[in-house]
């Protein structure tokens, strides 16, 4: 089919026609669609382990080793299903695009597995584990990762025009940090977790809910979104490019090793820091479950995200995408070290949170329309796209890093003596933690996070890419002109 064709034929089933992109594409496809997934998946970052060793009391399995190998091996897994699914999606070619199809499947297998993850049975320890086990690899690295795959790759395939993808980007980080935040930061720490407390009924109940709402949202997602570069791309390479060239075109490339290793980074220091957030209000700042400490932490470590939505964009603009991150880094170390300096002062710890949370800002909102630049800078370089590989190894670095730092901060908790609360007589009960305990989970939460922040804001120099990223786009532009 002529480029001309394909990019006049609508993808079949999308509700959007328009090549420039409308706000029905970035209110229902990009901000409310992907809400339900995203938020689900926020709720497991921060309180699946809490299920595990509060609620399962798994953490005395193996003599403690379960938590820490467990999470790890399941990455390894996930990792390979990325790369699978990652040559699935270069390899896809419909009229939808190469990633939409696979948001249509997700749909349904992310709400049956997600209900799967807490419907552990009243069984033997065994059986328990073999449970959780085979739940958590269905969620993470089968379902999760076809959505998760599809829906990363749609703002680098949604248009060229570097605006449209920067606002795209927005929207899509507003429906991460702003719906998904107000629920699991706030609602869920005053209201829902002191109802919940370690009563297993109540969490599976909750848990298939949200799973369920995930559903008719992410089949939102699928019908207002469009691909224009997939259509434009097909209309002039029907070629396919072998996984030995697209790998080591991606390994060869400064932007893209900086962008994976900018990534890995941060990505880390946020796993760590969401795992053991709630142990940290919980022990350190707070007591358990008490219903205030964690939503102060999280309501105004939560005000500049909602500023951001304004401020973020107009400044990556004018100043650079690259720029507005990397001075935001210096205000996130700054900010952690405040923190790490008094974390059981309640008044210190929301000034450090608020400080960080302004210098992360711009990587919050603005990363993905960086990792399209550095796709787009690609596909100038080798005149081939490489989206789906390339999406691959972004994803196994978060899996990975989501299983290694969950592993590791359970490690550190059963070495440090940590001791899950009971249920006496139908109430949750805490125990004290020694200070060793105390200490592991605020470097945990706050310590290493000043380290990841400088380490980001001295990478960030050498991630120019977006300088003549225009001049590489019109010359991208003009090949197919000439191809077609």
């Amino acid at each position: 089919m002529s480029q001309k064709k394909l990019m006049e034929s609508p993808a079949l089933h999308t509700r959007v026609g328009s090549q420039d992109v409308r706000p029905a594409e970035r209110w229902l496809g990009y901000l409310l669609g992907p809400a339900g997934a995203l938020l689900f998946n926020a709720v497991l970052a921060t309180y699946l382990n809490v299920y595990y060793t509060d609620v399962l009391k798994l953490g005395s399995v193996w003599g403690g080793a379960f938590l820490v190998l467990f999470p790890i091996v399941s990455k390894v897994i996930d990792a390979v299903t990325n790369v699978v699914m990652g040559q699935v999606i270069d390899h896809t070619r419909t009229r939808e695009g190469k990633a939409r199809p696979w948001l249509l499947l997700s749909a349904p297998l992310i709400t049956v597995t997600g209900i799967l993850l807490f419907a552990v049975p009243e069984a033997s320890e065994t059986v328990q584990v073999v449970w959780v086990m085979l739940s958590y690899n269905l969620f993470y690295s089968f379902a999760y990762t076809i959505f998760n795959m599809s829906h990363n790759l749609m703002v680098p395939l949604s248009t060229r025009d570097t605006t449209q993808r920067g606002s795209l980007s927005v929207f899509n980080q507003i429906s991460t940090i702003m719906m998904s935040g107000i629920l699991v930061a706030l609602v869920f720490p005053m209201v829902i977790m002191p109802a919940l407390g370690v009563d297993k009924s109540r969490w599976i109940l909750l848990m298939s809910i949200l799973a369920i709402v995930a559903l008719p949202l992410t089949l939102l997602e699928y019908y207002f979104t469009k691909e224009r570069v997939t259509l434009e791309v097909q209309g002039g390479e029907t070629e396919s490019v072998p996984f030995r060239t697209q790998l080591g075109t991606i390994f060869s490339d400064k932007y893209m090793i900086i962008i994976y290793v900018y990534f890995l980074i941060y990505t880390m220091g946020t796993c760590i820091k969401n795992v053991s957030l709630p142990y940290f209000c919980n022990y350190v700042l707070g007591t358990y479950n008490d219903g205030i400490t964690q939503t102060l932490v999280s309501v105004i470590g939560g005000i500049p995200m909602g500023i951001g939505i304004f401020a973020v964009w107009p400044l990556a603009k004018k100043f650079g995408k690259r720029n507005v991150t990397l001075v935001g880094f210096v205000l996130y170390a700054i900010g952690g070290i405040i923190c790490w300096m008094f974390p059981a002062d309640m008044t210190v710890m929301l000034v450090g949170q608020f400080i960080k949370n302004i210098g992360g800002l711009p990587c919050a909102y603005v990363f993905m329309a960086l990792f399209a630049d550095v796709l787009d800078h690609l596909e100038w370089k080798k005149n081939f796209r490489s989206d789906g590989i390339a999406m691959s190894v972004y994803n196994i670095i978060a899996v990975a890093m989501t299983g290694v730092c969950t592993g590791i901060f359970n490690g550190l908790l059963s070495s440090a003596g940590y001791r899950a609360p009971e249920m006496v007589e139908g109430v949750t009960v805490a125990t004290a933690q020694s200070q060793t305990v105390k200490d592991v989970i605020t470097f945990g939460f706050v310590g290493l996070e000043v380290f990841t922040g400088a380490a980001l804001a001295v990478l960030l120099v050498f991630l120019n890419v977006e300088k003549d990223i225009g001049r590489k786009q019109a010359e991208i532009r003009a090949r197919r002109g000439e191809q077609e």
